[in-house]
């Protein structure tokens, strides 16, 4: 009999991912769009589609590293305080775990029995999952998260910068913004579909919140109103 697949599963490198790609597609977008906004040459637009991607791609790992690497540390530092726990106060920790279990609704006997067990077989285990909530799925992956999101800020942030080598310039702020929708669209179906969530609700969130930020940065650029020759 096969194990059954989870969308859970996927959730920290599917975070990072959508997360690094969404980022990838609108931040590069709202570069060019605000230098689009306020130059008539190609080069600009492109040096600001350019830089934009190499800062993004690697502030986007370096930020996942280190945040993920603090969870990582507090999940290290509760295992460590729990193992001393187990060896200092057995008993103490055996009756913990057996309230937890009578809490689920287990009958008080029963509790005290799997509690035996689980702490017989691997006692840190049972804490960590039961007690501490961590366990292989959602135990932090420092170095996963960071790739994952430096990798498909990248491939994000592609799209539009190629939009800025070829799109005609009177109308790159029009081309940016429509094809920036069509990515981040598509993006969010691929992730909903990823992920079993609603494709519609993620696409209508994302499309929303990525106008409502292509229309500042346009607005910044034309309220500046510098114009570059």
């Amino acid at each position: 009999m096969e194990s059954e697949e989870h969308y859970t599963n996927r959730s920290g490198w599917l975070r990072a991912a959508v997360l690094g790609a969404n980022d990838g597609i609108l931040s590069t977008t709202s570069l060019a769009i605000g230098i689009a906004a306020a130059s008539t040459t190609r080069e600009p637009i492109v040096l600001a589609a350019v830089a934009g991607l190499v800062a993004g791609a690697l502030s986007m790992a370096a930020g996942e590293y280190v945040s993920v690497s603090s969870q990582s540390d507090i999940e290290v530092a509760d295992l460590s305080r729990e193992k001393m726990e187990l060896k200092d106060t057995p008993d103490l920790e055996l009756l913990e775990l057996a309230e937890i279990y009578q809490k689920r609704g287990i009958e008080e006997r029963l509790a005290m029995q799997v509690a035996i067990q689980l702490t017989a077989h691997d006692a840190l285990g049972a804490h960590a999952k039961d007690e501490l909530g961590i366990n292989e799925i959602t135990q932090a992956k420092p170095m996963q998260a960071a790739f994952a999101s430096a990798a498909s800020f990248i491939i994000g942030g592609l799209l539009p910068l190629i939009v800025s080598i070829f799109a005609p310039i009177k109308l790159m702020v029009f081309y940016q913004y429509g094809f920036s929708i069509l990515f981040l669209a598509l993006s969010a179906m691929i992730a909903a579909k990823a992920g079993g969530s609603n494709p519609r609700k993620a696409v209508m969130r994302i499309c929303f919140w990525g106008t409502a930020a292509m229309l500042m940065t346009a607005a910044v650029g034309y309220l500046f109103g510098v114009k570059t020759t």
